[in-house]
């Protein structure tokens, strides 16, 4: 890619091209997914953005707006052209269409969330949201409503396959499938998932391609075993050795003392 993904990019190709998708959390993470062709991300606004932003310069990249970080649509507005300033090419936003709606009026793209939302879920739990008719309507309705609002694209987060296929059909947002089966327009997992970074809860949709947990406790030992030899050699007097210090000569140091005899 030779320049940075936009809206339009990704509204031309619906429905005739599958895109990866990873939310990152850190810029080495961004770098390995774009030198794998993956150019859609997401990641938090956190002290990486900027880095992750560097890391991945022609990547379309939707940044987390947190939820109840604004009170107001003006708030949003204000906090969503802060992001895009940042970064961001596109601001997640869990809250209410009338936020979506203020910030799209003044050209901010905004990504939407539908099915099970994390941030809602006191209403739902954590389960598959959209299993019976009704509940599948809302599910719809809700999207409908970004829609309405001007998203430009919304996450699906696990609601059945033919629901996922159905919002796909019916609305010209990019839809980000999570746990939904392939029928969206992108393929979206958690780097964290599929590296296998924790020893957390996996969700049902989650593959890990990596066991960066026992990979990073190999690296704390060799980090315990590097310290602890450190500090052996200080208590030894083996480390430093002349050849990691600086010294002066004779002359510039009989120099020094009577220099520091005027003080």
């Amino acid at each position: 890619m030779t320049r940075r993904l936009t809206v339009s990019d990704l509204q031309s190709q619906k429905g005739s091209r599958k895109w990866l998708q990873l939310h990152v959390d850190t810029p080495a993470e961004a770098s390995a997914a774009v030198a794998c062709d993956i150019n859609i991300l997401s990641c938090e606004p956190d002290h990486n953005l900027e880095l992750i932003r560097q890391a991945a310069p022609f990547a379309f990249l939707s940044v987390g707006m947190p939820h109840g970080a604004v009170a107001s649509p003006d708030e949003a507005v204000r906090l969503g052209f802060a992001m895009l300033k940042r970064g961001a090419d596109a601001v997640y936003c869990s809250h209410s269409p009338r936020f979506i709606e203020a910030m799209s009026a003044e050209g901010i793209p905004v990504t939407g969330h539908v099915g099970l939302v994390p941030n809602r879920a006191t209403w739902t739990n954590f389960r598959a949201v959209g299993r019976t008719a009704e509940e599948a309507f809302k599910v719809l309705r809700a999207a409908k409503d970004l829609e309405n609002a001007g998203a430009a694209c919304i996450e699906v987060e696990v609601v059945p396959v033919r629901l996922a296929d159905h919002v796909t059909r019916a609305t010209p947002l990019i839809t980000m499938g999570m746990g939904c089966g392939s029928v969206c327009d992108t393929q979206y997992l958690f780097s964290s998932d599929v590296l296998g970074t924790h020893t957390g809860h996996y969700p049902r949709h989650a593959m890990r391609y990596a066991d960066f947990v026992t990979l990073e406790a190999e690296l704390q030992e060799k980090r315990i075993a590097a310290f602890r030899a450190f500090g052996r050699d200080v208590a030894a007097g083996s480390y430093p050795e002349a050849k990691h210090q600086v010294d002066m000569d004779d002359a510039a140091y009989d120099r020094f003392l009577t220099l520091s005899q005027s003080l």
